[in-house]
């Protein structure tokens, strides 16, 4: 098939990848903030040449789908997700997620993952159980470091979306670090062809949404992966409080690895997400 789009209920065009034998297992990717299915380059033909029917969708508001301001949250994350596995027919299918992309995946498992629709999930640097500061998660970021992101995107969203990509979330900012221009300019190049407005109201969604109920509900086996020196989702209140929720979870952490590091590192996370998948 290719690439296509699927019109959801509201309207919303959703675009997708899907590659390799229908008849092979699927493996749902799903990309962080505010990139597009482009972020899985890397597994998407690691993953095909493997024998698995991989499929990559754009989140509403980004990449090629429709430039939505409305219904940027993740209970119609959620439902889009629903409704594209739906229309291809997915069964005992293996979602991966990464960052945003990750609270997407726990919240859609928790939600529509019945009936052989998902056999397992994968949480990469994931935002999971929930990023915001409060009382009841007194580690978590204060609501002034997204409140920063967005006084920063509303100000100069191209500077703002350099200087990440650029810094923090590659480890780029790190002494001695090997900055490749590339995967700068394409990390710039995905969140630029989404909508500000849905990339401004995802920073709620992926800072505020409480993930702890979804995480105590999913039935499959999870695998936790996460960067120890992720700067832009802390293990410390993001992994390590997800796996003490999952039912059947396993956890790897890596020393010294970025949030993006299903870029940076891609040959060891696509060999360790091959193992747990084959498992």
């Amino acid at each position: 098939m290719g690439s296509s789009f699927i019109t959801v209920k509201d309207g919303t065009q959703i675009f997708y990848k899907d590659w390799g034998s229908k008849s092979a297992q699927p493996i749902v990717f799903h990309h962080g903030w505010p990139l597009s299915a482009d972020d899985w380059d890397a597994q998407m033909l690691f993953f095909e040449a493997q024998g698995f029917r991989v499929i990559a969708h754009d989140r509403r508001g980004h990449g090629r789908s429709t430039q939505t301001d409305t219904g940027n949250e993740m209970d119609t994350y959620a439902a889009d997700v629903d409704a594209l596995s739906t229309h291809l027919g997915l069964e005992h299918a293996v979602h991966v997620g990464h960052s945003t992309g990750g609270g997407e995946v726990a919240r859609y498992v928790a939600q529509y993952g019945h009936k052989n629709r998902v056999a397992k999930a994968v949480l990469i640097g994931a935002v999971p159980p929930i990023m915001l500061k409060s009382a009841a998660n007194p580690g978590g970021l204060p609501i002034e470091v997204f409140d920063g992101f967005r006084a920063a995107q509303a100000a100069n969203r191209a500077q703002f979306f350099l200087d990440v990509a650029s810094g923090p979330f590659y480890g780029f900012n790190r002494p001695g670090a090997q900055v490749s221009e590339g995967i700068v300019r394409n990390w710039w190049r995905q969140g630029m062809m989404g909508g500000t407005k849905a990339h401004y109201d995802c920073i709620k969604a992926f800072s505020e949404t409480d993930f702890t109920e979804d995480l105590k509900t999913i039935e499959v086996p999870t695998f936790v992966m996460h960067g120890e020196d992720d700067q832009i989702v802390p293990i410390a209140d993001s992994a390590l409080l997800s796996i003490k929720l999952l039912k059947k979870g396993e956890i790897k952490t890596y020393p010294g690895y970025p949030h993006g590091m299903a870029t940076t590192h891609s040959e060891v996370i696509n060999k360790d997400l091959l193992a747990f998948i084959k498992a």
